[in-house]
């Protein structure tokens, strides 16, 4: 039976492949692997957190090697007891040594071992200086400190001031926390509260949670899961009684604001954690339609949809999009962006993101927001989010848009900012043609 460092490794060394992303190529392993509670919850702490950490901890490794590149396992087995002795306060630091390096001689490594070994239990003499100079490289060089890339630190000082920007990279290396959102369409015609019904199913399922308030969510809708078996598991996520998704993720649709009998377009709906909740507030009446440019993802959309109850939508293409011209009186574009709000939960992300990509990403968001301008009626909504962080992104594209629409007019746009809302980031802006 594999360990779970065995597993962290073996799901490493496949993101160095470039197989899959790492959420995806966990997701895979913990599947086939029958591991416990608890080995599971170790593998998923070890893999995400070598990923976030690591520009510190091949940091740490040229600290030992005098910058000589190892090979790419033997750079992995490296970060792996690193990462345990330095970040992993449960784990005792000989026992980070002992299987890491038994680990490596299970791999093939023997004649590296011994090697290890001896960079492992230097950095066991030094781990109380070694914690001050990483805590040091926090304020002094805070993109190596917190294991980002130094232009995209850079951008946010500028902007945010050191400090400010400080709390966003401590934000992007913390465990993300689950939410979720009751979905009220599986409690219609109950006299009770669709939240205490819920939780009552979930006191039973062994399920710990806290309802979540902000101005936009409203009260009963939002909670944390705290504690809770495989949510696959669960019945009642079977039954549709629940979705999950960040709290930002509902500030797009409160903006929208639809209401039962009007006509919806969900421009980029996949994976239909917007749709759904748009069907929940139309409360399934009315004609709400979701579109995405890959054909493959809408295929979740309609799982999404059938498991949560969702009658009310329909699926077009995009090449349908003529036959809705000034049809809508509500169109959600949830546009394709650099994600850089939600980089806790994209473990590859900061390795991933680019400036120039960010350039390509504004282009694209203002000709989606040109596409979907014309589907617009008369008094009709259309509303513009991201999960990015980045202005040219955000009011950027949108003053673009309004320079050469001016039909249309900016009523409000809203920004979360994870360490200010506590929240994924989130642009939102609501834009009517009067």
């Amino acid at each position: 039976m594999k360990k779970p460092r065995e597993i962290a490794v073996q799901v490493l060394q496949a993101r160095l492949a470039g197989d899959d992303y790492t959420e995806n190529l966990l997701e895979t392993a913990l599947a086939a692997a029958p591991l416990s509670p608890p080995d599971r919850g170790l593998c998923q702490e070890l893999v995400y957190g070598i990923v976030r950490q690591q520009l510190a901890l091949d940091w740490l490794i040229a600290r030992k090697t005098n910058g000589r590149p190892q090979k790419a396992t033997l750079q992995l087995l490296l970060q792996l007891g690193l990462y345990q002795i330095f970040w992993l306060d449960r784990i005792p630091d000989h026992a980070a040594v002992n299987e890491t390096v038994e680990l490596a001689k299970r791999a093939g490594f023997n004649t590296q071992a011994g090697f290890i070994n001896a960079v492992l239990r230097g950095y066991l003499r030094e781990v109380a200086g070694t914690k001050k100079l990483l805590a040091e490289l926090q304020t002094k060089q805070p993109w190596l400190g917190y294991s980002h890339p130094e232009w995209l630190v850079s951008r946010w000082q500028q902007r945010w001031g050191n400090d400010r920007t400080a709390q966003l990279l401590a934000w992007n290396n913390t465990p993300p926390r689950t939410y979720g959102r009751v979905n009220t369409l599986k409690y219609s015609g109950t006299k009770e509260s669709p939240a205490d019904l819920l939780r009552a199913k979930w006191r039973h399922e062994h399920v710990e949670a806290e309802f979540l308030t902000r101005d936009w969510t409203g009260e009963n809708l939002a909670f944390e899961l705290k504690e809770h078996p495989p949510l696959a598991t669960l019945e009642s996520f079977a039954q549709g009684r629940f979705y999950i998704q960040d709290p930002s993720t509902l500030l797009a649709v409160r903006a929208l604001d639809p209401k039962p009998g009007e006509t919806v377009l969900d421009l980029c709906a996949a994976p239909g954690g917007k749709t759904t909740f748009i069907a929940q507030r139309m409360n399934n009446h009315g004609r709400l339609l979701a579109s995405d440019f890959s054909a493959d993802r809408m295929k979740l959309v309609a799982q999404n949809c059938e498991r949560l109850g969702v009658t009310c939508v329909e699926v077009t293409s995009p090449a349908a999009f003529d036959d809705l011209a000034a049809q809508c009186d509500k169109v959600l574009l949830d546009a394709p962006c650099s994600n850089t709000g939600v980089m806790r939960r994209r473990v590859d992300l900061r390795w991933r993101v680019s400036a120039e990509e960010i350039k390509r990403l504004r282009i694209a968001q203002r000709d989606l927001l040109n596409q979907a301008a014309p589907l617009v009626k008369p008094g009709g909504v259309l509303v513009y989010s991201t999960c990015s962080l980045e202005p040219e992104e955000n009011s950027g594209v949108v003053k673009e848009f309004l320079a050469a629409n001016a039909d249309f007019k900016l009523e409000r746009e809203r920004e979360l900012i994870p360490f200010v809302d506590g929240v994924d980031g989130a642009f939102v802006a609501r834009l009517v043609k009067p």
